[in-house]
């Protein structure tokens, strides 16, 4: 039986992400944040800017652990030959392949984002530029390759431990849950590209394989949902923690993306988002099934929209503040959808950007 609440995370998450980069776009200058274009309020946004620190430990973590019980879920049916060709199909062929059929475009607009990009590389011959713009329009990309990368590595575990692990993993109690933020906090420390911040192995892969282990048992989603409001307070204690004392530094970098505070927020809140989820949104109905169907599409296209107002109208009109964050809403959400329904229908661009399989058009992204 389909499990609605995992496809329900995922495009509601999906909505915050794109939420998210809207306020990353234009975050408030004067304090270490990330940003893209910069503030255009003539006062910080706060609560754009707090919105940035409210999000960014747990959102993207909560996906990982919802793709580690879906993995569950696909092998339980699926051989591991099966799985790997699948995987590679719709998270490193878009990431690779798509890269360089499409990712020039993003790239495009992230370097005319970035002062002084052109002149860098405007001495070098048009194809290694072309690749460089390909490089550069990675973005939101890096989800599918530590997707693919996590998803290789869990065949290779499942060879060793032959299932033993997973039934171990049931009897995961309540007291075992609320501490297993700890190693959450462990796995943070380690893995982590020095450079490109989003590359964590460490905490998102300790999320997809206790999704996988753990989160995948009916009993455990069981203690969680019965224990709801316990988490749901942990979550809300350790958020405002980490947003009150961290608020003005860069949330996306060591130290702060190292603290134990960020950790635990990002676990507990996971969790809780899972509990609710299989608590209250284990359903479906058009209205769901249609943003579950697209919000793939969605998360691989919404940065364009949203880059393109940043390049070509906040950077060259001068309008009003809400004026600019409503039109690179509409470009984000409607420009996301507009490239998925055109995308999935051309035949090889459908396989390359989405992955798609060749010659075959699924349900789920036509209109």
């Amino acid at each position: 039986m389909r499990k609605h609440y995992l496809d329900n995370i995922k495009w509601i998450v999906q909505i915050l992400v794109v939420l998210y980069h809207l306020f990353f776009m234009y975050a408030s200058t004067g304090i270490a944040l990330p940003s893209v274009y910069g503030q255009i309020t003539k006062e910080p946004f706060v609560f754009g800017d707090v919105y940035q620190y409210a999000v960014h430990p747990w959102f993207m973590t909560v996906l990982f652990i919802v793709s580690g019980i879906t993995s569950k879920i696909y092998l339980d049916n699926h051989t591991d030959k099966e799985f790997v060709k699948s995987r590679t199909t719709k998270f490193l062929v878009p990431s690779t392949i798509g890269l360089l059929v499409f990712g020039y475009v993003q790239g495009y607009l992230n370097m005319s984002l970035s002062e002084g990009a052109f002149d860098s590389v405007k001495a070098a011959p048009a194809f290694v530029q072309y690749l460089i713009m390909c490089v550069s329009g990675t973005g939101v990309l890096w989800f599918l390759q530590v997707l693919w990368v996590l998803s290789i590595v869990l065949v290779v575990v499942r060879k060793i431990e032959k299932g033993r692990l997973w039934k171990v993993c049931s009897k995961t109690n309540t007291v075992i849950l609320l501490l297993l933020a700890v190693p959450f906090y462990g796995a943070g420390l380690i893995l982590n590209t020095p450079v490109i911040t989003v590359y964590r192995m460490g905490l998102y892969g300790i999320a997809f394989f206790s999704g996988y282990f753990i989160f995948s048992h009916e009993e455990v989603i069981g203690r969680i949902k019965r224990y709801l409001p316990l988490f749901a307070i942990l979550a809300a204690a350790t958020g405002i923690a980490f947003c009150s004392m961290n608020y003005g530094e860069n949330y996306a970098t060591a130290p702060v993306n190292r603290t134990i505070v960020y950790a635990f927020f990002a676990y507990y809140m996971s969790v809780t988002v899972l509990a609710s989820a299989a608590k209250f949104m284990d359903f479906r109905n058009d209205f769901t099934s249609w943003m579950s169907k697209r919000s793939f599409g969605i998360y691989v296209f919404h940065y364009i929209g949203l880059s393109a107002v940043a390049v070509f109208i906040a950077g060259k009109i001068t309008l009003p503040a809400v004026v600019i964050y409503i039109l690179s809403a509409v470009a984000a959400f409607g420009g996301a959808l507009l490239l998925n329904a055109i995308i999935s229908r051309i035949p090889f661009f459908r396989w390359a950007i989405l992955g798609i399989k060749k010659g075959k058009v699924r349900k789920d992204v036509k209109g």
